[in-house]
């Protein structure tokens, strides 16, 4: 198999998972803003979309989308601690995460990338933080299903890890940072960031110097 990635970008938790699983692979980074590969070539010509992460299986097969490719390795590789059975309630509670980080807290956090200005950055920070009080109000843990790491895991860690590079600050949300922590610590995640040239300090220190160190005072009230 072999994963297209983007360094940082949500095709880490692919890779994440890939690593946990332990089945070998290739990992090739582009750079889907220039749509180019390392050798210079076009990334369109392997995926029309032009996005990550795009998995290229060994039959020739293409998978794009982290949830669906999440599902896929670890139903294939019979990892049932990353991705519950089919039919489980468990497995609807790790679908249920996946499909929030995704459609709540991915498209918010992508909103800072536009460099956003005014009250439309505020709206979009407002939002974050109302996103990741719920995030931080259903977390038991100290995973987010219970004991267990999951495939939902792995892609918060990589989607809310972005608090911490916009210098959102996280205090308020003590279970989220205590998961972020410890997932942190995973080997995975470490092969992982160290592959894509990621350290761990690197990964978690500011990237945007615009990021407010508050919340939206809309959001205090």
């Amino acid at each position: 198999m072999k994963l297209f990635t983007r360094p940082g970008a949500s095709s880490l938790s692919v890779h994440i998972l890939l690593r946990e699983i332990g089945e070998p692979f290739q990992l090739e980074a582009v750079n889907v803003t220039t749509t180019l590969r390392a050798d210079g070539s076009d990334y369109r010509a392997a995926a029309p979309h032009g996005m990550v992460p795009l998995l290229v299986l060994d039959d020739g097969e293409e998978l794009t989308e982290n949830l669906v490719i999440a599902q896929y390795l670890c139903d294939r590789a019979r990892r049932y601690d990353l991705m519950p059975a089919t039919g489980t309630q468990r497995r609807y509670r790790v679908m249920e995460w996946q499909s929030f980080v995704a459609a709540e807290l991915d498209k918010n956090f992508m909103a800072l990338t536009r460099r956003l200005e005014g009250p439309v950055r505020e709206l979009a920070l407002l939002r974050i933080h109302e996103r990741l009080a719920v995030a931080e109000r259903e977390l038991t843990g100290p995973y987010l299903t219970g004991f267990s790491f999951t495939a939902a895991d792995a892609f918060f860690f990589v989607i809310a890890s972005r608090a911490r590079h916009y210098r959102i600050p996280l205090h308020a949300y003590p279970r989220i940072e205590a998961l972020l922590d410890l997932i942190g610590e995973r080997a995975s995640v470490r092969d992982a960031l160290a592959a894509e040239g990621l350290s761990r300090g690197h990964w978690l220190a500011e990237e945007n110097p615009q990021a407010v160190a508050d919340a939206p005072a809309a959001f205090a009230r």
